[in-house]
């Protein structure tokens, strides 16, 4: 005989007190144990049905509410409910740089069990939305229904879709009429781009089946205005790809640069796919306190332009560089932040893995004329070790931006191997970055750190810190 599956439990009038990591929201149950919640504000006081129950938690969804909290705003976007995207639109933008600040300052303390000095107020961002230079839109043949269209006994004969996957369902794409991350004409470009496709028959995709045509688009809109455009189709029609393309050339002369990938795997990445160039040039320009960087279809660069400058700005200050460093940057991705710092360095040395973001860095490099940095393509725990300190110099100063799970602890070991003066370890997940700097503080101790809110509207946040020699 079966086990008969445990009924969830509501839990009423509870508050709740906090937000957590990964955008949820924290309340307690009458027992003690945490609830994280999804549809939530800190202050608001609600009834509560339980879903997932853990030995330590319980994951749960406010059912009903008795009082909503005064960090309430009405989210601006009228997808806010189903995307899951801007999980925080429905906070103040001043509480949501609260949390973040709060969240950095935890991890610091409660993992890394680290000293702090007096914390930099976070630096917010003066754009709260259409903030982001790089947008990515999915196509479906089968878009994700409501539940009141579900409910319906309407007969629904419009199914494509073209917008952003729904939370945890890999293959339903909710249909997306404005989004308020990317500036116009994001918007236009896309409605037309569907509308079109409609009107011609030119089928979108549909994941599950393996079939369709149109497959993904993706859009960067940089500061300088100049706009790139790469649609992904799953196969090969000449004749319906000409007439996209040509619908788009004509319809938006604004586009830069409008690039194509014919792409039959199962995922989506293009990556490892060739791209072709249909219109323009096969790249666009982005400038940033006089310099310029050449961004390709693959290449990455922030996608919050404004904000990534004022970010590099505090790496640059952090480093307190003189002239006479020889600088490590680790992790230097497409060469920007060594780029940014070489004219007050001796010399920049710049690491990444990944050998295209390498090309970039030295073409843009190039294009700068600037003739002190020199940048390495390999696994950095493989690649920073003994010969090629030897070879390049001992640094003075490092900068280490690395991905979300922090630097290989060998990495960590040759760092304090070599002991430079200074550290700047500039991190997107400062949960890992705690746990990085408890490795280092036997050597180094914190001398600042400042939080950067690169994304509003949503839990992700950057921190910046300085380590100096004890």
């Amino acid at each position: 005989m079966s086990r008969g599956k445990k009924k969830n439990q509501v839990f009423e009038n509870i508050e709740v007190i906090d937000a957590g990591a990964r955008g949820k929201t924290i309340a307690k149950a009458p027992d003690g144990r945490v609830i994280f919640l999804t549809n939530t504000v800190p202050g608001d006081i609600v009834d509560i049905r339980t879903g997932k129950k853990r030995k330590a938690y319980f994951e749960g969804t406010a059912i009903k509410f008795h009082k909503e909290s005064d960090k309430r705003v009405e989210p601006a976007c009228e997808h806010f409910e189903h995307c899951g995207g801007c999980k925080w639109q429905n906070m103040g933008y001043e509480h949501q740089l609260y949390y973040k600040q709060k969240e950095v300052t935890q991890n610091l303390v409660r993992i890394g069990h680290l000293d702090l000095p007096e914390v930099t107020p976070i630096l917010g961002c003066e754009k709260t939305y259409f903030y982001r230079n790089k947008m990515e839109f999915s196509f479906s043949s089968n878009r994700w229904l409501t539940y009141e269209e579900i409910n319906s006994e309407e007969e629904i004969d419009d199914r494509n879709a073209l917008g952003f996957h729904i939370s945890g369902m890999w293959d339903k794409i909710l249909d997306v009429s404005k989004c308020h991350l990317q500036e116009d004409p994001s918007n236009e470009i896309r409605n037309e781009l569907k509308k079109f496709a409609i009107e011609n028959d030119i089928e979108f995709f549909n994941p599950r089946a393996q079939d369709g045509l149109l497959r993904t688009m993706m859009l960067r809109i940089v500061s300088t205005s100049e706009i790139m455009l790469v649609i992904q189709f799953y196969k090969e029609h000449k004749e319906k790809r000409e007439l996209l393309l040509n619908f788009l050339k004509e319809r938006f002369p604004q586009i830069t640069s409008l690039q194509y990938v014919i792409n039959g795997k199962a995922n989506d990445t293009i990556y490892d796919q060739d791209i072709v160039l249909f219109s323009g040039r096969d790249h666009i320009f982005e400038q940033m306190e006089g310099l310029k960087f050449k961004i390709g279809a693959k290449s990455f660069y922030q996608t919050n332009s404004t904000q990534a400058y004022e970010l590099y700005k505090i790496t640059r200050d952090f480093a307190g560089l003189s002239g006479d460093e020889l600088v490590y940057d680790l992790y230097t991705g497409t060469g920007t932040i060594a780029q940014f710092v070489a004219k007050k360095a001796k010399k920049v040395i710049g690491v990444e893995s990944v050998p295209e973001a390498i090309e970039d860095a030295k073409i843009n490099a190039q294009l700068n004329e600037i003739n002190n940095v020199e940048f390495f393509a390999g696994d950095m725990k493989d690649v920073f070790n003994d010969s090629f300190i030897k070879t390049h110099g001992k640094p003075d100063v490092i900068i280490t931006d690395p991905p979300r799970d922090g630097m290989h602890k060998n990495v960590v070991a040759k760092i304090l191997e070599i002991a430079p003066e200074k550290i700047v370890y500039v991190s997107c997940n400062s949960a890992t970055q705690a746990r990085d700097l408890s490795l280092m503080k036997d050597v180094y101790k914190i001398t600042k750190t400042q939080a950067v809110d690169m994304f509003p509207q949503t839990h992700h946040v950057e921190n910046v810190v300085l380590l100096e020699k004890i």
